[in-house]
């Protein structure tokens, strides 16, 4: 009974931990709050099987787990796992995004330098055949 009470414990302490820790990250705007949910509801989780022993027994039955604390760290792992996912999803969306920015970036240097060529390219004197025509404002009489 001793080593199941050291492994419930620490599995609070651990949980108790992550959670402040967690919340310390949220308050020093170091982890998003749409980021923080996944940890935090694992956190949580893990408290309550910790603090409820029953609850703990039941859900060891139904996965088979002999050992029941070992269910925190089954519960912990199918977490972490979720977390994963989520990341690799929200990490698949940026990627994506970056890449579009990039074309749009390349796209728009182009335009740019046609822009700047075509300039380049045009006589000198067709600049100043525009100031000249009625209705436009030249730099001196602006």
């Amino acid at each position: 009974m001793l080593e199941i009470d050291r492994a419930i414990l620490f599995g609070l302490a651990a949980s108790i931990g992550m959670l402040v820790f967690v919340l310390e990250l949220v308050r020093q705007r170091r982890l998003r709050e749409e980021y923080s949910l996944l940890w935090l509801a694992t956190a949580l989780v893990l408290i309550l099987l910790s603090i409820s022993r029953p609850l703990l027994d039941v859900l060891a039955g139904l996965v088979g787990i002999y050992y029941p604390p070992s269910a925190l760290f089954v519960v912990a792992l199918v977490f972490i796992l979720l977390m994963l996912l989520h990341f690799s999803t929200v990490l698949t969306r940026l990627a994506q995004e970056n890449k579009d920015t990039a074309q749009q970036l390349a796209l728009l240097r182009w335009e740019l330098e046609q822009a700047q060529q075509a300039l380049a390219a045009r006589p000198p004197h067709a600049e100043q055949q525009q100031n000249d025509q009625p209705g436009s404002v030249s730099e001196d009489h602006a």
